[in-house]
């Protein structure tokens, strides 16, 4: 058990009222400021056990919309992501870190194969 002063749940064993911040988000809503109230641990085999904090809901904000200018800023990140920095063309798909390129740069003599 956690000695941080706060209740520990186990897992799937919350009381109504509380929610993740997972949870929080898929109904629209954010912790706002407020302090963790408590918290889950889901056991494992030979492992730390998994933990998420909880948050009272009643207590939860709105999630603040999107303005138009954190779209194209987030635009533009994706853009940034999907560009390949060796043939600077759109790869369609976010290219991997552990290439660094898209795929045909990565593997050019796989592509004269195919």
């Amino acid at each position: 058990m956690a000695g941080h002063g706060i209740p520990v749940y186990s897992w799937r064993l919350a009381p109504d009222g509380l929610a993740t911040r997972r949870q929080l988000r898929a109904a629209g809503l954010r912790p706002g400021g407020q302090d963790v109230v408590a918290q889950l641990e889901r056991p494992r085999y030979r492992r730390e056990p998994l933990t998420a904090y909880l948050y009272r809901v009643d207590l939860a904000k709105p999630v603040r919309p999107m303005t138009p200018g954190k779209a194209a800023a987030l635009a533009k990140a994706n853009t940034a992501r999907r560009t390949c920095p060796e043939c600077r063309t759109d790869a369609g798909y976010v290219i991997p870190t552990s290439l660094g390129m898209c795929v045909p740069c990565a593997y050019p003599e796989d592509q004269r194969a195919a």
